[in-house]
């Protein structure tokens, strides 16, 4: 059998395929397909559905970007509450206000209308702790900074301070420990296959659970380009009153996602000094939503993975 060690295993090929950590469960989504594996009390149950691909504007750069984010979002709720549904809480009477909307919409339709409050509610949380809050946090050193790019650099610190904060804070939450071993599973899986090894537990055990085309790292440079964004946008249009700063900071958002998008394909189709650099940051904040994983756990990656795997081999590489 194969096996190696690293750094010994060196990455062969770079894949398209992505996953997301479910409670017990991995969602894996490759070129064609999209599975979700869970291990529920009775054991191992996946899901398969296929994909469909974009054409036309909706997948031209600097669009695809905030297209896909969205995307995901909804797919990764839906991927979630299904995983949820195998570890019920205990039962009680659903609220009134549930009982109306199930009236109403019929149980199917009442599910969309969950999973897309929730989309709007977690990305208006992202926004509003992220993005909104440090400019209104950095207001009020207006009277001690008067230069808009350093007002920008005051809030950008702030913005860093609050997402590392965060981060630290929910790796030391307990319900979060086993869904960071299931991501630190899907990147050791993932690193095992782009190195060309056989999808065995012994194999992706070794591999390390860093990966540098990750959601986290997605998210460290949607913070780091909205630093340097804002602060070219304060150098060309100085905006003293934090309120319409604050207004400026949501119209950016689309734009700042949409080249972070862009950055994180190239520098993901690349491996050299500079790549590397870049991706570092990224790479070390995913020390706090990844853990090392049991087997039990990696077994359910392999066959998340393995659903997706594309019929001709090659059609997934980035």
């Amino acid at each position: 059998m194969a096996n190696c060690k690293q750094p010994v295993c060196q990455e062969k090929f770079k894949t398209m395929i992505g996953g997301q950590a479910l409670i017990e469960g991995i969602m894996m989504q490759g070129p064609d397909k999209r599975a979700i594996v869970v291990r529920g009390p009775e054991g191992i149950v996946t899901k398969v559905e296929p994909l469909k691909k974009r054409t036309g504007w909706l997948s031209w750069p600097l669009i695809r970007g905030v297209v896909n984010f969205g995307s995901a979002m909804v797919s990764g709720v839906k991927a979630l509450m299904y995983s949820a549904d195998f570890f019920p809480e205990e039962e009680s009477e659903p609220s009134k206000l549930d009982q109306w909307l199930e009236k109403k919409l019929g149980s199917e339709k009442m599910q969309q209308v969950v999973i897309y409050t929730a989309v709007v509610l977690g990305m208006a949380l992202a926004v509003g702790l992220f993005f909104l809050l440090p400019t209104l946090i950095s207001g009020l050193f207006d009277s001690l900074v008067h230069n808009a790019v350093a007002r920008s650099v005051v809030e950008g610190v702030i913005r860093i301070v609050i997402f590392l904060g965060y981060m630290i804070l929910v790796s030391k939450m307990k319900d979060m420990r086993r869904v960071f071993s299931y991501h630190g599973a899907e990147h050791k899986t993932i690193r095992c296959y782009e190195a060309k090894l056989p999808l065995t537990v012994e194999n992706a055990r070794q591999m390390t659970r860093l990966h540098p085309r990750c959601g986290t790292s997605f998210l460290f440079v949607v913070i780091v380009l909205s630093i340097l964004i804002t602060a070219l946008f304060s150098a060309l249009v100085p905006i003293s009153n934090v309120f319409l700063r604050t207004l400026t900071r949501l119209a950016l958002l689309p734009v700042i996602v949409s080249i972070a998008y862009e950055f994180n394909r190239f520098v993901g189709r690349h491996d050299n000094r500079l790549t590397r650099i870049l991706t570092a940051p990224g790479m070390w904040f995913q020390n706090f939503t990844t853990n090392e994983p049991d087997d039990s756990m990696l077994e359910v990656a392999i066959e998340a993975l393995t659903l997706v795997l594309p019929e001709q081999e090659g059609t997934d590489e980035w």
